[in-house]
């Protein structure tokens, strides 16, 4: 993280915007096209802004990783029951995020799998 950052500002500029990729039903963003290699989003979470408000809070919470590109992280995390889910910055312009869930065994360290 660059030093002096203000996680609560840039929090409040991110959205979630989804991805095609990673769906596997119609949704806001049209027809799905999942890729052979993506997780597949549960179709019971498609509020884009029950999912900007996750990313949002991982954010401010520091739930972050990877480079920082035009003043966003490059990933976010949110656990939501037994699932993580990973947004990853598609558009470092604006702040957009898609995201997907995680397998066990994808988890960040900060968010060890317990059962």
């Amino acid at each position: 993280m660059p030093p002096d950052t203000d996680l609560a500002a840039i929090a409040s500029r991110v959205k979630y915007v989804g991805s095609p990729e990673h769906k596997d039903a119609v949704t806001q963003l049209g027809v799905p096209r999942p890729r052979g290699d993506a997780s597949i989003c549960p179709r019971e979470y498609k509020d884009f802004q029950l999912a900007t408000g996750w990313l949002r809070s991982a954010i401010r919470d520091g739930s972050t990783g990877g480079l920082w590109e035009g003043g966003f992280p490059r990933y976010a995390w949110h656990k939501e029951a037994d699932t993580v889910f990973e947004a990853r910055l598609v558009n470092r312009g604006d702040g957009s995020y898609k995201g997907y869930p995680l397998h066990d065994d994808e988890w960040p360290p900060h968010m060890v799998y317990s059962q």
